[in-house]
């Protein structure tokens, strides 16, 4: 069995104990290729955020960091990078910061967001994610900061994520 395979069947069983996110990019990323092969799972896990093929280069305890190609398929009418592009981005981005980081019998969900968008966002687009460190599984809300970046390091715009942390149900 290929590292990719083994990897997507460990990051696609929801009923499996620990942080399928941090077992996997633990295991991938210091591997030959391994950031890509993660960032397609997270594409296959949440089929619409594979949609704008973003790459997951940097994951830690409190921190994300993706890019985003800047391709016809991801633009509008405009020539610039899509707003809902954008949003893609940052909550991949926002997302992989506190699944990593979460503790492992929590889950989450995104239960609101805010977006500024500071100017037209043109050239391969940087998300970085430095989220809090929730210390328990407790149910609660954590605000989830993201701020995009342009080629030249320019901010394109800036997000919240509202998570909503709780237990995992048991089986």
């Amino acid at each position: 069995m290929s590292l990719a395979s083994k990897a997507q069947s460990m990051f696609l069983d929801i009923n499996r104990t620990g942080n399928a996110i941090r077992d996997s990019w633990d295991k991938l990323s210091s591997k030959p290729g391994g950031k890509q092969i993660f960032s397609r799972l997270v594409g296959q896990a949440a089929p619409y955020t594979g949609t704008v093929k973003a790459r997951v280069v940097e994951l830690e305890r409190g921190y994300a960091k993706a890019t985003m190609a800047d391709r016809r398929k991801v633009r509008n009418h405009l020539n610039s990078v899509h707003a809902v592009a954008l949003v893609n981005l940052a909550e991949l981005t926002g997302n992989a910061a506190m699944a990593y980081t979460m503790p492992d019998d929590a889950r989450f969900i995104v239960a609101g967001l805010s977006i500024e968008y500071v100017k037209k966002a043109r050239g391969t687009i940087t998300a970085e994610s430095h989220c809090p460190i929730p210390e328990s599984s407790n149910k609660q809300t954590y605000e989830v900061p993201v701020v995009l970046r342009d080629a030249s390091g320019d901010e394109v715009a800036r997000v919240t994520l509202q998570t909503l942390i709780g237990p995992k149900k048991k089986s």
